[in-house]
């Protein structure tokens, strides 16, 4: 090994540091970078896993066992938001969380691999870990959806166990919201909502998965954006990944998660691509009465291991790990300052 050569790894490393170093800092105009480039040649800092809100630190923690392991993304992004479906004191996600108008707990879900292989749960009752029936449908049948009484089925055929997912504090919440009725979804919820996560393998393999539990107190039957591809979740193995949180009409309205992709496809940075997408729903909904209660949020991943996030209001966070960002929570640009 000549001397110019130890000088130029020495460089790359210096450098790496220097950016990565940036990556616990609030997420501002300037691209959060996870690639040094010297000379033509991209170096990708991977593995990486980016996933939304505070429970995301711990959604993070367990994909990262299997990322660090040298395992496949897929499996880490459902290991890693099955954390919070399984938390009942997460309650817009899985277990314990808040029921339709009705009393009841619904839940959606989706799951996307590399080779564009997916898998989708709604309006599924009864089940705690929506997210691994999603992925049943997209390795056991020839279907992308499953939903309602249908989903059920097909769930209990494949061994998993029915439960009451209305635990006594959503429950007591849902009895306190009967007194008043009203309709409004909370912003920022308790710093909690969907939690969707992306991640990028050693292998240079993207995945993705979203779940929750919906809107509090939606009419029965309601579906949100979250198990549909393309809105709640969307990825191309050859660019990037994206996914969306908050309320969910509006991200259909723009088919937001396939939208930031398409962006990035034309050589937008995560964080450029999530903003002009919230920039867009913000444009369609100015002149709406949901205006006033409306939040969004998109987090992006990209192959080379570049990240971002952008939503409309403040208080939307997201949780990023890699082998030289340790699990820290970023607050996400917004909008309406």
């Amino acid at each position: 090994m000549n001397k110019n050569t130890i000088q130029y790894q020495f460089l790359t490393v210096f450098l790496a540091l220097t950016f990565f170093g940036c990556t616990t800092k609030k997420n501002t105009k300037e691209e959060t970078v996870a690639i040094i480039k010297k000379k033509g040649v991209a170096v990708v800092i991977k593995p990486i896993v980016i996933s939304t809100w505070n429970h995301g630190i711990p959604a993070n923690e367990e994909a990262w066992k299997i990322l660090d392991a040298g395992g496949k993304a897929l499996d880490a992004v459902e290991k890693g938001v099955r954390t919070a479906e399984a938390n009942p004191e997460i309650q817009t996600v899985g277990l314990g969380g808040f029921p339709d108008r009705e009393g009841n707990v619904t839940l959606d879900a989706c799951i996307m691999d590399h080779q564009s292989n997916c898998g989708s749960v709604s309006f599924l009752q009864h089940i705690k870990h929506p997210i691994s029936v999603a992925r049943k449908v997209m390795e056991e049948t020839p279907h992308i959806m499953l939903t309602g009484e249908g989903a059920l089925q097909f769930a209990l055929e494949q061994g998993f166990k029915k439960e009451e997912l209305l635990t006594p504090a959503s429950k007591k919440a849902y009895e306190e919201w009967l007194q008043k009725t009203d309709y409004k979804p909370v912003i920022n919820i308790e710093n909690h909502d969907t939690i969707s996560m992306l991640a990028l393998d050693e292998d240079g393999n993207l995945s993705g998965a979203c779940t929750t539990s919906g809107a509090a107190w939606k009419m029965h039957g309601r579906v949100g954006d979250s198990p549909i591809i393309g809105s709640g979740l969307f990825l191309d193995n050859e660019i990037g990944a994206a996914a969306a949180t908050g309320l969910g009409e509006a991200v259909i309205r723009t088919a937001g998660s396939a939208m930031v992709v398409e962006l990035m496809r034309q050589g937008k940075s995560p964080y450029q691509a999530c903003k002009e997408v919230v920039e867009r729903i913000y444009k369609v909904h100015k002149n709406h009465s949901d205006l006033a209660y409306l939040q969004v949020g998109f987090i992006a991943l990209n192959k080379n291991g570049e990240y971002g996030s952008y939503c409309l209001r403040p208080g939307f966070n997201f949780a990023i790990k890699s082998k030289e960002v340790n699990n820290k929570l970023i607050d996400a640009d917004f909008k309406i300052k």
